[in-house]
């Protein structure tokens, strides 16, 4: 199978990834860059971890990155970054298509594709407005009640996972003198999140507490010194959750910080219904950390007091942590056993098996 699979930027890992990538002045020098930091390799079939030659990847919104590619190509004037894509899977030759940025490039971009490519697929675990993804022979995710959203607008859709990247192994085998990491987005539109690391933050006066959050833009203008003298204060984050935020982590950064947690807290955002098994998750429980999250539906794995722990309101969070670090060799203990059982059940080899079933099962173009 000559796989090429396509993804996207937070735009907030960009400036990391510029960092990291200062000195590399070729297309698969600042691919291989990335790769190596490993954001968002959960969700990285393994012939593209492993370097297989008949997989191709990219990041097709990686302006740098492109016309890197496009520049050792030969391509003329200044193409779009679409056209730069489409030359790639010519390139590549490509029989098997999968996208993890699938609202920038919809269905009208399938019909673009060249003849070469026979199957397509896309990962789309969230709601995504009025997009089309029905061009593509399957919308993949992990959550039931997003797969029966596309299946309405006529999509064929399949239930698929994450998998736990073999590089966490490296992590966590050492002391953990962080007591509670979060990793996440930050804005007014986290209201339960938001209640959540209100009521967590309120133990650091006792625990060592790290918060990473990716606050929105109005949020750190809400938070600046001008920001402060306009009418922004529902935009700005409580005082108990200000004092303790630190910058984002991405990659290796954030494998490294849940290595040294003893507990990662997690909380869903308001778009899956009930559903639950964010990346998040995934990257924690790969970690050796005590995944603390709010309750719902978790993949198989991720079960509550045998690898996991829950809280069924924001207000309890604070509650199931403090009792969960009073108690820690017995959550400790859940703690090793949830590393455990995702390994096995969501590992890059099972993913790749899963994957190449669901090729096998779906229409060609």
């Amino acid at each position: 199978m000559r796989l090429f699979q396509n993804s996207g930027l937070y735009p907030s890992y960009l400036p990391r990834l510029n960092q990291l990538a200062a000195k590399a002045s070729t297309f698969a020098a600042r691919r291989d860059v990335f790769l190596h930091d490993r954001f968002g390799a959960a969700h990285f079939l393994e012939p593209v971890l492993d370097g297989a030659p008949e997989a191709f990847f990219t990041n097709g919104d990686d302006d740098v990155l492109q016309r890197q590619w496009a520049r050792e190509q030969g391509m003329k004037a200044t193409p779009t970054l679409e056209a730069i894509l489409l030359a790639q899977i010519e390139h590549h030759r490509t029989d098997v298509f999968y996208n993890l940025d699938p609202v920038r490039y919809p269905s009208a971009f399938i019909a673009k594709l060249p003849g070469c490519v026979k199957k397509t697929l896309c990962w789309r675990a969230a709601p995504s407005g009025n997009a089309d993804l029905t061009a593509y022979g399957a919308v993949l995710g992990n959550f039931p009640s997003i797969l029966d959203a596309w299946r309405s607008k006529g999509c064929r859709a399949e239930l698929f996972f994450p998998a736990i990247d073999p590089v966490m192994e490296q992590y966590g085998h050492g002391e953990r003198p962080i007591d509670v990491a979060f990793v996440g987005g930050y804005s007014r539109h986290h209201s339960a999140r938001g209640r959540t690391l209100e009521q967590v933050a309120a133990l650091a006066a006792e625990r060592k507490i790290v918060f990473c959050l990716d606050a929105s833009r109005l949020t750190r203008l809400a938070e600046s010194a001008v920001g402060r003298l306009l009418p922004l204060q529902k935009h700005r984050r409580p005082d108990v959750i200000a004092r303790i935020a630190r910058l984002p982590l991405f990659g290796r950064d954030l494998y490294e910080l849940f290595g040294s947690a003893k507990i990662v807290l997690n909380g869903a955002i308001d778009m899956a219904g009930n559903d639950r098994g964010n990346m998040r998750c995934f990257e924690a429980m790969g970690c050796g950390s005590l995944l603390v999250s709010d309750s719902g539906n978790y993949p198989e794995a991720m079960q509550e007091g045998v690898t996991m722990r829950t809280y069924d309101a924001p207000e309890r969070a604070a509650e199931a942590i403090s009792s969960s670090l009073q108690d820690w060799p017995q959550w400790a203990a859940i703690a090793a056993s949830g590393r455990s059982r995702v390994q096995q059940t969501y590992s890059k080899a099972s993913q790749w098996a899963q994957f190449t079933d669901l090729v096998a099962r779906i229409e060609p173009c």
